[in-house]
């Protein structure tokens, strides 16, 4: 079979790099295409990984420009697919939906935001989409009777324990793993769906580094230029060696979604701060159900102060977090042994989940 995976962030490239190693030791032909996007293209290349780039440069500067990089992505990935003969289309794009409904191929896009935060994606894509693979917490909103859901979320494709397993001799390249040390993120917010989103500003890092100073080292990781005042606490990382950096930590703070969804589900406590909070189901799940992290929205500046102090001086965190983390475990599959199988016997895997959808317990 010729799977086609398309890469648009590099989340994306986690998501997918477990299943194309089954596929490919399962004699499946696997062609991985991307655009630039942030550190995707690095990852790809540290990894070894062969992939083909269909929009090097993107241009996001008005709508138009949005709409001319879409219809360029179709018409390349159509002449791709029809090139290489492919078999399934898979991805987090529109462009999966797009051709694999043109060409009458099957396609299987997989998502893990509420249809209500992407509303751009489902006026675009839903149409389109053939089935749409995502979380059970998941509100996909007119695009539910086009879904398959199951309980797991995409960071479980690459950290559950069946997959990842956190060495301290790869954060020793960095700084000691014997100091306790604080990860700090900035993200860019400059997606199509994070317009009118607001994060962690100047003032507000400065507190949480006053607070924090007293117990731990810290480091920030930045998407967006930092302020001089910060330049000190910046440290570069490979991408491949973030989440063993990430596992020893004791809090991750920032302001975007998936960091703290990876930081959640590996037992490190996480504190997000953005105006996504309380709209975006996995997230809430992690935070309300399963109590691993604190969504705090940007007008509760105080309560973000507040979270952090009590967390880095909580007695027995890591002992907590840790039990909270299993039975997190305990309740959820391994999501790319699921997508793995799912993808290989699409679309009877479709139909199975439909009418048993206690079938992906064979999956832990």
């Amino acid at each position: 079979m010729n799977i086609l995976v398309q890469l648009s962030h590099p989340a994306h490239y986690h998501l997918y790099k477990n299943s194309i190693k089954s596929w490919q030791s399962n004699k499946h032909n696997v062609f991985i295409l991307i655009k630039s996007k942030d550190i995707l293209e690095e990852l790809l290349k540290n990894a070894d990984i062969e992939y083909y780039n269909i929009l090097p440069v993107e241009n996001r500067k008005s709508k138009f420009d949005i709409l001319l990089g879409l219809i360029v992505k179709d018409l390349r990935i159509f002449m791709f697919s029809k090139k290489y003969k492919i078999d399934i289309l898979t991805g987090s794009t529109p462009e999966v939906a797009h051709i694999g409904w043109f060409m009458n191929k099957s396609s299987v896009n997989t998502g893990e935001d509420d249809m209500l935060v992407v509303p751009a994606w489902k006026r675009i894509a839903g149409p389109f989409v053939q089935t749409l693979l995502s979380p059970i917490v998941c509100n996909n909103d007119t695009l539910e009777q086009k879904s398959v859901k199951y309980e797991s979320y995409h960071e479980l494709a690459y950290l559950h324990p069946n997959h990842f397993q956190a060495y301290k001799d790869i954060v020793e390249k960095y700084f000691s793993s014997k100091k306790p040390y604080v990860i700090i993120r900035f993200a860019k917010l400059n997606a199509h769906h994070d317009k009118g989103i607001q994060g962690i500003n100047t003032e507000i890092a400065q507190k949480l580094i006053d607070i924090l100073k007293p117990y731990a080292d810290i480091y920030i990781t930045s998407e967006r230029e930092l302020e001089s005042q910060f330049e000190q606490y910046r440290i570069k990382i490979n991408p491949l060696d973030m989440h063993h950096v990430m596992a020893f930590a004791q809090l991750y703070i920032g302001d975007s979604q998936t960091m703290a969804a990876e930081a959640g589900v590996l037992g490190v406590p996480f504190v997000r701060f953005n105006d996504f909070v309380g709209r975006i189901g996995y997230l809430r799940e992690l935070e309300d159900v399963y109590n691993l992290g604190y969504g705090i929205k940007t007008n509760e500046v105080e309560k973000l102060y507040k979270t952090v102090s009590d967390l880095i001086s909580m007695p027995d965190r890591s002992k907590v977090f840790a039990l909270r983390r299993q039975k997190m475990l305990s309740e959820k599959i391994d999501y790319a042994q699921f997508l793995t199988w799912f993808i290989e016997n699409y679309p009877q895997s479709a139909q199975i989940m439909r009418e048993n959808p206690d079938y992906q317990y064979r999956f832990k």
